[in-house]
């Protein structure tokens, strides 16, 4: 019946539901399931239904060399926004996790504001060592003002003042910060919806409580995961230094091969369109290197093309000497 109607039928129909309706049409009293009749058919091997092919996923920080080979680790920031503490009291929460060591930490506060950023990672990064990259996502607190083109924010210039690679998440792109945004549903079940807080104090103490027993129970792959560096102890940071070093921002091309970043418009190559892109920002050869990225090859990374990009010398401008903030 399949065959006959694969040949003959007007629809061209010849599933599970085209065979039943036929054997309604000739007066078949008995009729099988739909299912019944699927699996029949897959038992004769008369389906034509190709199986999906599924790839195994790609280590963990695949886009990194370094990470994904777990010679380097990786810390991803992020803020939980919306909260609020019943009587109207507003709560922002900067939340982190190292990639492979799973090592937490959370900071809440009415506001998150970049200052409070640097704060913050001084703050970890003094206790618990330095890693080799810190992501984050495309917010103004990270990145620094969207409105100027060549903007390096503050988290930026600590970040490079430091030796750590700040790495950018592509815009609108789900798993690569998949870590931290795992942890972020975790903190709001664990440490903030089980209770009942009457003040941001009292948020606070919960979610160091949380943060300190979570780091006790995940000791072991703490101390598995790749070593970090030592805080330097005459480290004093500088926002009026130029910025050296590297920034890692990853990115999507569009239908003619460009990226956008830095305020800026590149060509990348126009024959990998649509296609991710890592592209290395180095303000001192004063180049950046675009490189192809694929996740079914992961460890397959093509140089696409390489601009010249001078960073303009300018004077970092604190917003803060000109608010109330």
């Amino acid at each position: 019946m399949r065959t006959q109607l694969k040949d003959n039928s007007i629809l061209g129909e010849y599933g599970a539901e085209a065979i039943q309706r036929e054997m309604v049409a000739r007066g078949a009293t008995a009729l099988p399931a739909l299912r019944t009749i699927g699996r029949i058919l897959e038992r004769r091997g008369a389906l034509d239904g190709r199986h999906r092919r599924r790839h195994p996923p790609p280590p963990t920080g695949w886009y990194l060399p370094e990470v994904a080979a777990r010679r380097s680790e990786l810390d991803s920031f992020d803020v939980i926004e919306g909260l609020v503490i019943e009587g109207g009291t507003g709560v922002e929460v900067l939340n982190a996790v190292s990639l492979h060591g799973g090592l937490i930490a959370s900071w809440p506060d009415r506001t998150i504001f970049a200052h409070t950023v640097v704060q913050a990672l001084i703050e970890h990064w003094k206790s618990f060592g330095l890693p080799a990259y810190a992501q984050f996502d495309n917010d103004t607190r990270f990145q620094g003002a969207h409105q100027f083109s060549d903007t390096i924010g503050r988290v930026i210039r600590l970040c490079l003042s430091l030796g750590v690679t700040t790495v950018f998440a592509p815009p609108r792109e789900t798993g690569f910060q998949a870590a931290v945004e795992s942890f972020n549903a975790r903190w709001q079940a664990k440490a903030w919806q089980r209770f009942h807080f009457d003040s941001l104090a009292a948020v606070q103490a919960q979610s160091a409580k949380y943060a300190l027993a979570h780091r006790q129970r995940a000791r072991l792959r703490i101390e598995a995961a790749p070593r970090r560096r030592r805080f330097p102890r005459s480290w004093r940071l500088d926002l009026q230094a130029q910025p050296r070093g590297c920034l890692i921002y990853l990115r999507r091309t569009d239908s003619r091969g460009r990226v956008s970043l830095l305020g800026h418009s590149f060509a990348v190559e126009p024959t990998w369109p649509h296609r991710l892109v890592r592209a290395h920002v180095d303000l001192i050869a004063e180049q950046i290197r675009f490189f192809a990225l694929r996740r079914r090859e992961p460890n397959w990374y093509h140089l696409l093309n390489t601009v010249a990009y001078h960073l303009p010398k300018r004077k970092f401008i604190d917003v803060r000497k000109f608010s109330n903030i």
